[in-house]
């Protein structure tokens, strides 16, 4: 029988090495072409792409039109799931792709029909953007359909990659509004909980419009309001139920929020050119949100155009970077692009609703949800002329959603002209008519000037207060219009010479009325980035890499601080934890490095002590609805600090006798999350809790193939408050330091790679330099492969 064995052993060998090699080639099949010659139907003229060491392509080509056809064809080629997952994230169509797992996703985001929308904004298009997307178009459907075998993804989900068409490049556009923005406003919505539920100088007290943090370019901080006395307020006298569910409650991690840009003017760049510094902070993902290119052609009026930086796949545009005469970035601008409309419904006939011009019928929509293997599924969508209703509030009132991403006037392909831009003016005009979610833009030209403005478009509000739901149903209440872009908020040339930002409130006055408060960020970050500018007179690009790498804790600081003097020889005594736990602190080093247990202590410590008072505070808003999330309050730390600095007894949470008394528990909570049997805090480094993991999307739900498509877990140093912004899955998604008027001593550096192929050597080739903040160059370098497009017969 022993032959038999050995005969059936060798079959199912064979076997094995048969399907192993099949799959190798199936999956070289999908390997984008670096080099040869193709043919592609619509090109006016021969376009030639090189490639360099880190696979970055230089697209070289006789027009604009010529350019968008052949980078579409990288991207198909590249990106082409990146692309539609985020054409479905954005229409909600992903339970079509990955099955039911998607749905409650999809309802979410269907919602609001963006495809619709997406057919809407395209019709308004000009020829000449229509002209540049539909080239777009054909050359991502060529180059997909020039691959041997479909993207691996789709054979691993067995699915066919569905063509890309004109709207999808729309949808891409949306998915970054939803990335970017809140469509449902859930901070309005918890705001008027808290403004109706909790006593009203308690809420003026918690609901702090900034504080000592701020660093607005233009006007002063914003002082924490002051704390509301025992007459007015005592959270002693609540009645205990309120409270019942806070026990033990743990550290909530909010999401974080991280994108920073600054720029210096020529004075005060040590080689007399004006720098930009931009490092837009997303969710890590492999591969990473932007592809990097080099676009040259000649202009319709023969001007050579060569612009560099980065693509969003799904359109054929430089997103960030510069042309050489302007160079362009972009921080998230958190100001109020979202309304939470009230409806008045008609007595007796609950299907009409109230406007300023009398009663009008709801509109209504079935949608029909496709799911992969599965039913479809049917949704009702309830439309109003402001938005689709989302649901009642606490009292009961039914309300819609007024959310510029829905508006088909809102959103065009104009940032793409941001490529012929000449100066500050130019770019400026152009930022300001663009239509993309509302961002910070930063922008330094050749001539060595510098300027702020809002790109994307600005409502005009009247009658209301935007930081609340209101009705609209009366003349003058509402958004009338979009700001022309002549009114629109802009600084040029500031006296000092720096600008920067960082999520947080930029400007005062006029300007921040026009742009509105969305949730602005604390403004610790900005301060420290702000404070970077000033230590020094003169800049180069890799000083200002050095700023978008600081990772010091000085937000920290006063909790370290307050340790100390919590931390006596008294509550040390017969605490032998607690001694460990001060020498950590006393040591911590000052930055959120990998190797400091005393920095993750800290933070540790002030964010248990946040958890424990803030649930206290709001906790008659979480009785009254589960989902209510105390992070609303962004600017929270002006008053949690002023609390743990002052004491004040009648805004303690009753389980404590006093202040110090919780803050000692806070402390002992965290020994007691973090304490090893037999090492103590000795092993409970940063670096331990800020393991970076960026995955690609099916890994999470195939974690056999984390090895391969995963980038290696890291340790890394950053957190949220400082100019390093680095989380487990966020960070900088790309960081850029470019002189306009010399490009060659330009930075970038970017996660992951170029390409989403896993056997290309471009797919993770990017990710130590990154890692490791070490400067790459800007553009792009020697060739590597060269391909040439030459126009179909």
């Amino acid at each position: 029988m022993k032959p038999v064995f050995t005969g059936l052993g060798i079959a199912i060998a064979t076997l094995i090495v048969a399907i192993i090699i099949a799959i190798v080639i199936f999956l070289h099949g999908s390997a984008p072409q670096l080099d040869g010659t193709i043919k592609l139907a619509g090109l006016s003229a021969p376009v030639t792409v090189t490639r360099d060491n880190l696979g970055v392509p230089s697209v070289t080509a006789a027009n604009r039109v010529d350019v968008a056809r052949v980078i579409g064809y990288l991207h198909g080629q590249d990106r082409f799931f990146q692309m539609d997952l985020m054409r479905r994230l954005a229409a909600g169509e992903l339970a079509a792709l990955v099955g039911p797992g998607a749905v409650k996703f999809d309802v979410r985001h269907r919602l609001f029909r963006l495809r619709a929308v997406a057919r809407e904004v395209l019709a308004r298009a000009t020829p000449e953007e229509r002209a540049e997307i539909q080239a777009y178009e054909d050359g991502v459907n060529e180059g997909l359909a020039a691959l041997k075998s479909r993207p691996f993804e789709y054979a691993i989900l067995r699915q066919r990659p569905q063509p890309w068409a004109p709207e999808d490049s729309v949808l891409v556009i949306f998915a970054m509004y939803f990335d970017l923005q809140d469509a449902y406003d859930r901070r309005a919505s918890d705001l008027a909980l808290m403004r109706d539920t909790l006593p009203k100088p308690l809420f003026d007290f918690l609901a702090a419009q900034g504080t000592q943090w701020d660093a607005p370019i233009i006007g002063p901080p914003d002082a924490t309001p002051p704390i509301p006395s025992s007459d007015l307020v005592d959270i002693r006298r609540w009645p205990r139920a309120d409270f019942q569910d806070i026990a033990d409650v743990p550290p909530i991690e909010h999401a974080l929020i991280g994108s920073n840009n600054f720029a210096v003017d020529a004075a005060h760049s040590a080689d007399g050119h004006a720098i930009l510094a931009n490092d837009m902070h997303l969710g890590l993902a492999v591969p990473n949100i932007w592809y990097r290119a080099q676009f040259n052609y000649r202009a319709a009026d023969g001007t050579l155009v060569s612009a560099t930086g980065v693509t969003l796949p799904g359109l054929p545009i430089i997103v960030a970077g510069s042309n050489g005469h302007v160079a362009w970035g972009f921080t998230n601008s958190y100001g109020n692009w979202v309304a939470l409309v009230n409806l008045h419904l008609k007595a007796g006939d609950p299907d009409e609703y109230l406007t300023n011009a009398g009663w009008r019928a709801f509109t209504h929509h079935q949608e029909v949800i496709q799911v992969a293997g599965h039913k479809s599924v049917s949704m009702e969508v309830t439309d109003t002329l402001w938005g689709p209703v989302i649901g009642k509030d606490h009292d009961g009132v039914l309300r819609a959603v007024h959310w510029v991403a829905a508006d088909p006037t809102a959103t065009n392909a104009e940032l793409g002209d941001m490529v012929d831009a000449q100066n500050i003016q130019q770019a400026m005009a152009i930022a300001n008519r663009a239509g993309i979610p509302e961002q910070n833009f930063l922008v330094a030209d050749s001539a060595g000037h510098i300027a702020w403005t809002i790109a994307g478009k600005i409502p005009i509000r009247s009658g209301y207060d935007p930081d609340f739901p209101a009705y609209w149903d009366t003349a003058g209440v509402g958004w009338s219009d979009w700001l022309a872009p002549n009114q629109y908020p802009r600084i040029v040339d500031p006296p000092g010479g720096r600008l920067w930002t960082a999520n947080a409130r930029v400007v005062n006055g006029e300007m921040l009325d026009q742009i509105g408060n969305g949730g602005y960020d604390l403004g610790a970050r900005a301060q420290q980035i702000r404070n970077d500018l000033l230590v020094r007179d003169k800049f180069t690009p890799a000083d200002m890499l050095a700023i978008e790498l600081d990772d010091r804790a000085l937000f920290l600081a006063g909790w370290r601080g307050l340790l100390l003097q919590l931390l006596t020889l008294p509550s040390l005594e017969n605490h032998p934890q607690r001694a460990q736990f001060l020498r950590y602190v006393q040591d911590w080093g000052g930055q959120a490095a990998v190797d400091s247990v005393g920095y993750r202590l800290v933070r540790s410590f002030r964010n248990h002590v946040d958890a424990v008072v803030f649930s206290a505070l709001t906790a008659p808003c979480k009785k009254l609805d589960p989902n209510f999330d105390y992070g609303v309050l962004s600017q929270r730390e002006g008053p949690l600090w002023a609390m743990v600095t002052q004491q004040p007894a009648n805004l303690l949470d009753p389980e404590y006798k006093t202040w110090n008394a919780l803050l000692l528990a806070a402390v002992d909570q965290v020994i007691k999350d973090l304490w090893v049997p037999d090492s103590g805090l000795a092993t409970r480094t940063w670096g331990e809790r800020n393991i970076v993991r960026i995955r690609q999307p099916l890994s999470r739900g195939l974690p056999f193939l984390s090895r391969w498509l995963d980038m290696a877990p890291v340790e890394l140093p950053g957190d949220s408050n400082m100019p390093r912004v680095q989380g487990v899955g966020f960070g900088a998604s790309e960081r850029m330091d470019v002189e306009p008027a010399d490009l060659s001593k330009g930075i970038f550096e970017m996660p992951t790679g170029q390409s989403g192929y896993p056997f290309s050597a471009y797919y993770r080739n990017s990710e130590p330099a990154w890692e490791r903040g070490v400067p790459t160059g800007f553009l792009p370098g020697a060739a590597q492969h060269r391909l040439v497009f030459q126009p179909a017969d």
